[in-house]
């Protein structure tokens, strides 16, 4: 009778203190995390940490390309560092603004997103300027490693009280005043220093990736010429009304004159388009379909922030995805035609025996005979020239996308074919050592889960093991 269903039985006197009693507070997976919590010495988060919560003002018309970052709850989604996000901006007179002073960042601060994906968090490990929304609480340490504490709220069991805490009716949340009622595991100096020490070795392998991409940028601009290259920003511009109706656009943005010098300097190259050596692919899937049956691994446009698609997206089943797809497979190289300035483009590596789909937002490129390597034309794709195109191609004041043909109409020179192996490999190590810093940090998660479940020791034991294949 109760297959699929719990019940679960609790004294009067041993409701929280809001005397919650809805069915999800008292899920057996949380109940069976608080006992496994409740078996060592633990503490309140707020004996650890001061909380407050970002911005609550209405600040997005002072969002500019360039500026100084704005978290909001989407940047701490799948990023343990904060900086591996590619938020919004505003301008510094907006951040200097009385009412945006309490919410200015500090390193080390573990932003905790309250609002829409309850229980994401994220380290805050650089001394760059930076605030945030007020969709992310700002817990800063007074008594406790930070690395440790952003490892530990990631971990299951951080989750799952964030996700037990979490209330309301329409749109829920994680009140600011429930801090207290999360409960933080003392353990001892030397795992979490072991802990510290991976995330700190993870920092260091983004970091040393995010250089790799850089340089394979900086190689790109040297050999086409272009190292001190200032687009124009013309105060005022005229085009002809012939260039308007073959273009089928009349705003001022689309002829802009940045975008024209960049395709003037591309035609004076000798090279070949996107569309001739990259099919677009437009293989849709839909998840109602009767042989959609198999569990597919979805990939968002916020995925290919890395620069690549791999097998850690766990599969789900179709009924658990509400929209159009797009297959890809293996080698493909996928393109975000929206908020071009996020870059996100990816290379889609091997994603198993399972299925693999991803937004329509996704231009899908395929490689034809005789043409280059995804690498190399990703590597060429967030680059200065193309991204100025991008840029000024969009449409639309919310959701600005660009228009396929500009990628597929888009010259890549034979300098760049040229040096395509060189840009691929800085990409490889790139992709070698982000998947490197996911697996520290993984296992620094799973660290402090087995220290729960079990004991330190065997957390310790787990953390040399994983040292030593990473060694090895």
């Amino acid at each position: 009778m109760l297959e699929g269903l719990e019940i679960a039985e609790i004294w009067l006197s041993g409701l929280e203190r809001t005397k919650r009693l809805d069915s999800e507070y008292f899920l057996k997976q949380h109940l069976q995390s608080s006992a496994l919590l409740r078996r060592g010495k633990t503490a309140s988060l707020t004996s650890y940490v001061s909380v407050s919560d970002g911005n609550h003002f209405s600040i997005s018309d002072r969002f500019i390309d360039e500026g100084i970052p704005y978290y909001r709850g989407q940047d701490v989604v799948g990023h343990f560092f904060i900086e591996q996000s590619t938020p919004v901006s505003i301008s510094r007179d907006a951040y200097e603004e009385t009412y945006m002073r309490r919410s200015h960042l500090k390193r080390g601060d573990v932003l905790l997103s309250i609002i829409g994906t309850i229980g994401e968090a994220s380290l805050v490990s650089s001394e760059q300027e930076a605030t945030c929304s007020c969709k992310l609480a700002i817990l800063r340490p007074t008594g406790i490693e930070s690395s440790y504490l952003a490892a530990f709220l990631r971990s299951k069991y951080g989750r799952s009280q964030t996700q037990r805490l979490t209330r309301g009716a329409v749109q829920m949340g994680l009140l600011l005043e429930d801090m207290d009622q999360v409960l933080v595991p003392e353990f001892s100096s030397d795992l979490k220093r072991a802990i510290v020490k991976l995330t700190s070795d993870a920092k260091t392998a983004l970091e040393t990736g995010n250089f790799a991409i850089h340089e394979a940028e900086q190689t790109l601009l040297r050999a086409l010429g272009l190292e001190n290259w200032q687009a124009p920003e013309p105060l005022s511009y005229t085009r002809s009304s012939r260039d308007v109706f073959t273009a089928g656009r009349f705003d001022a943005e689309y002829f802009h004159p940045a975008k024209q010098a960049a395709l003037d300097k591309l035609s004076a190259l000798s090279g070949r388009t996107v569309g001739e050596m990259f099919h677009s692919i437009r293989d849709l899937w839909q998840p109602q379909d009767p042989l959609a049956t198999e569990r597919v691994r979805n990939y968002d446009l916020t995925d290919a922030l890395d620069p690549f698609l791999d097998n850690t997206v766990e599969p789900v089943i179709p009924a658990r995805i509400a929209s159009t797809k797009k297959r890809i497979q293996k080698g493909d190289l996928v393109v975000s035609r929206l908020r071009s300035y996020l870059r996100e483009i990816a290379v889609v590596l091997d994603g198993g025996d399972t299925p693999i789909v991803a937004s329509t937002e996704f231009i899908v490129l395929r490689p034809r005979k005789h043409s280059m390597q995804v690498e190399a034309l990703l590597v060429f794709l967030r680059s200065m020239l193309p991204q100025l195109i991008f840029k000024w191609s969009q449409d639309g004041s919310n959701h600005p996308r660009f228009d396929e043909k500009e990628l597929l109409n888009l010259r890549v020179p034979d300098i760049v074919l040229a040096q395509q192996n060189e840009l691929a490999e800085r990409l490889h190590s790139a992709i070698r050592l982000r998947r490197y810093a996911t697996e520290l940090l993984e296992a620094a998660k799973r660290a402090v889960e087995i220290a729960i479940e079990t004991d330190e020791a065997t957390a310790i034991e787990f953390l040399d093991k994983t040292k030593e294949v990473k060694a090895a």
